[in-house]
């Protein structure tokens, strides 16, 4: 998307111009309530949108304080994560949602989900040997929200880091499933190794729903 969207950038600018994005994304991942930031006056999102595919565009385009930067500024960001709980899947959600046909006893992701929040160690999930030098965050919303068959869960943390948030609910998942301890996860959340969480939950099913600026 970044690429993209600088692309049109210079396309209105006649200039390259650098985009700050708030949250990275990996590829797969959605972003409703994506922010950035570019140096220069702000160029309109109509001439934006008429370069853009049709799977991105800009809400809006506005000035912008002094020195205001899309990343280093956000107090927080929040993310949400579909997953469909039945056995038959559907085709409206299979862009969006993950299918999850094993059992799935929702008192324990929403133990889970309560034992995430305050201050916490994510080592056990960021891959290893990536960029990031501190594993403590700061999560000050975690919840499954139900809507039938779709469940939602949304998180709100200071920052995030490289797979957090899908392998968190992979993990979640897993005790909903029966196949780990809830104990086991919350000692995960002391800094365990990445190599004791299970597996990272696919892309498709996470999106970035709002930065906050305080």
């Amino acid at each position: 998307m970044q690429e993209t969207l600088e692309a049109a950038l210079a396309t209105v600018a006649r200039e390259p111009i650098r985009l700050t994005v708030a949250g990275r994304t990996d590829a797969g991942v959605h972003a409703r309530g994506q922010v950035a930031s570019h140096p220069g006056p702000p160029v309109s999102a109509q001439r934006l949108n008429g370069l853009l595919p049709p799977d991105v565009a800009v809400v809006s385009s506005e000035a912008a304080p002094e020195g205001f930067d899309a990343r280093r500024d956000a107090r927080s960001r929040t993310y949400r994560y579909r997953v469909l709980t039945r056995t038959a899947r559907s085709p409206h959600e299979r862009r969006t949602s993950l299918h999850w046909r094993r059992p799935c006893h929702r008192d324990a992701l929403h133990a889970c989900a309560a034992a995430l929040r305050g201050n916490h160690d994510f080592t056990a999930f960021t891959p290893k040997g990536g960029y990031h030098s501190r594993f403590t965050r700061e999560v000050m919303r975690s919840e499954w929200v139900a809507q039938g068959d779709l469940l939602e869960y949304w998180i709100e943390a200071d920052s995030f880091m490289r797979h957090m948030v899908r392998t968190l609910v992979g993990s979640m998942l897993w005790v909903a499933a029966g196949r780990m301890e809830p104990g086991v996860f919350a000692a995960l959340l002391e800094g365990r190794p990445r190599d004791e969480a299970p597996d990272t939950a696919p892309a498709h099913g996470l999106c970035l729903e709002a930065v906050s600026y305080g």
